[in-house]
């Protein structure tokens, strides 16, 4: 799934239009023409259903909402009490249900209107003719709207919420274009989880009464054991299930209240993909604070240095306020959610929870989320699936499903474990047993002097700026892995050219030469011809020429 179609939209601030004007941005699309942008105005009416849904889904530790009369009458009864009603068992639909209907598609209908939603729609048609997944995107600049649960965006009442729309091939998560270059990645096949369980200072469900001592370190030994058991699960093999590929291994190292010195330690010598913490967490501006112990504590910023240092790929965090930005004053400071500044310091992926979620239900999302995970389903496909889930056990209007908030960084493809299937559609090899006969041989060369050749070799190249690609390019705008040359056999006519394709899969994209100039591909996959020349990720770098010489036969 590393090169489905993707579609990424920004939400930003006009200032300088006027008050609550913002452009909407497609800054990433999957074809030539679909980076556009709209202007739009928030509504009254947006606050206004925005106000109902906090009235009945409060964030915790946040001052109620007044009560907004003209969303409620026209959903229940005038005489009912929003605090203590109940719904009518005549009605098909509950009021809860009615106001977290009428904030999804109020925000859909506000996101995706006008030219953005022709962008929606082109990439989502390319995406079904390939028979991929659509991978959307959303990244949102104003801090203020940060909070709004976009998750549960839908076109309309009775139509799935956008993350909920895996089987819809929507893949949804949220992102930031402001980000440090994501750095190399190893490769796993098997899902190795350090599991940390810290301080809880304002007491869980799981340990509502307050413990001390023996008891306590009781508790979280109890609480250890469980989520351990319920992890390494994941890599069993369901006997009652059929799946054409069984599920990768699943190991787990457990801390319990850990030094920032000891947790630091265990993920530079172990070699863990996943970061699994549950304990109490608050915000603050350099991502918040996670309470390893009761007199210890690390910041957002100082485990971004680690993670990315040890390449954990996925840090997943049980605690409030994980995915919410931090307030001072009365205004909301801009990336200091932990997830975003997670994700800015180069960590490809973080789920964190948008309030806080009780022990039953984060159990029951865990669950799910690592069996996806272990069977080699992307991250975002994982989280929606455990999305799902959580929606069936607690139903559509109950807030449990949107809780989780998926970040992921620009140019991560979502890949936790490589899946099983991965190459098979690669060419082996350039043997004259593969259809027959040779490959015909092909080369990239720099333009400038000195010259310097690569061939390319079993029917695919990689250039990047890694160390593991064909072609290594230093250039800092040269993205990790950058693009693909790829042959394609189409048994062609006598005479015929080979047919050779460029996927590009970077973050700037890649300049190919044309007959009217330079075509900027990103994310996108076009044919080559010989004498074809590529500047990769900046129309003032240097310059490659695409070779292709005549097949051997």
């Amino acid at each position: 799934m590393s090169d489905i179609p993707c579609l990424s939209l920004v939400i930003e601030p006009l200032t300088d239009v006027g008050p609550q004007h913002y452009a909407i941005w497609v800054w990433q699309a999957p074809y030539p023409g679909g980076r556009v942008h709209h202007v739009r105005k928030w509504t009254q009416a947006l606050d206004e259903h925005w106000q109902a849904w906090q009235s009945f889904f409060p964030l915790r530790g946040l001052p109620p909402v007044p009560y907004v009369s003209s969303v409620f009458d026209s959903l229940i009864s005038p005489a009912a009490n929003p605090d203590t009603a109940t719904p009518n068992p005549a009605q098909p639909v509950s009021y809860t249900e009615r106001i977290m209907q009428r904030l999804g598609v109020s925000l859909w209908e506000w996101l995706f209107d006008g030219p953005i939603q022709n962008s929606f729609n082109h990439s989502q048609g390319m995406a079904r003719g390939q028979n991929r997944p659509l991978r959307l995107r959303l990244e949102i600049r104003d801090p203020n709207l940060i909070t709004l649960p976009w998750e549960i965006m839908q076109p309309q009442p009775g139509r799935p919420a956008i993350s909920l729309s895996n089987q819809q091939q929507i893949l949804f998560s949220r992102t930031t274009s402001d980000v440090d270059p994501l750095p190399p990645q190893r490769s796993t096949q098997s899902l190795s989880i350090l599991l940390v369980l810290g301080h809880d200072s304002e007491g869980s469900t799981a340990r509502s009464t307050p413990l001390v001592g023996n008891s306590q370190r009781l508790a979280l030994e109890q609480e250890a054991e469980s989520l351990s058991r319920l992890l390494e699960s994941a890599g069993e093999t369901d006997p009652t299930s059929y799946s054409l590929s069984s599920p990768v291994r699943c190991q787990v190292t457990t801390l319990l209240e850990p030094s920032p010195s000891e947790l630091i330690s265990y993920l530079e010598t172990g070699a863990y993909n996943v970061l699994f913490y549950s304990g109490h967490g608050s915000p603050a501006p350099d991502g918040g604070q996670l309470f390893l112990r009761a007199d210890a504590e690390i910041n957002g910023t100082e485990l971004a240095q680690v993670l990315v240092r040890c390449q954990v790929k996925l840090a997943v965090f049980n605690a409030c306020w994980g995915a919410q930005p931090d307030q001072r004053d009365g205004q909301t400071i801009p990336r200091s959610s932990l997830a975003e500044v997670l994700i800015h310091h180069g960590v490809p992926a973080v789920l964190g929870m948008r309030d806080s979620i009780t022990d039953q239900e984060a159990l029951s999302f865990i669950q799910v989320f690592t069996q996806q995970l272990a069977r080699r389903a992307s991250i975002d496909e994982a989280v929606a699936i455990a999305r799902q889930h959580l929606l069936t056990l607690y139903r559509f209007n109950q807030p449990a499903w949107t809780l989780p908030v998926l970040y992921m960084h620009p140019e991560f493809n979502g890949e936790l474990i490589r899946p099983s299937t991965e190459g098979s559609t690669e060419i082996p090899d350039q043997s004259n047993s593969w259809f027959g006969r040779r490959a015909p041989q092909a080369y990239l060369r720099l333009v400038t002097t000195p010259s310097r050749v690569w061939s390319l070799r079993g029917g695919i190249m990689r250039v990047g700026r890694g160390e593991s690609n064909d072609v290594v390019l230093q250039q800092p705008e040269v993205s990790r892995e950058h693009a693909e040359i790829l042959y394609r056999d189409t048994v062609a006519k006598e005479g015929a050219e080979p047919s050779y394709m460029l996927r590009d899969r970077s973050r700037w994209g890649t300049y190919v030469s044309g007959p009217d100039g330079w075509l900027l591909v990103h994310h996108q996959e076009v044919p080559l011809r010989s004498r074809t020349q590529l500047k990769f990720g900046n129309l003032r770098g240097q310059a490659l020429e695409f070779i292709i010489e005549g097949p051997s036969n």
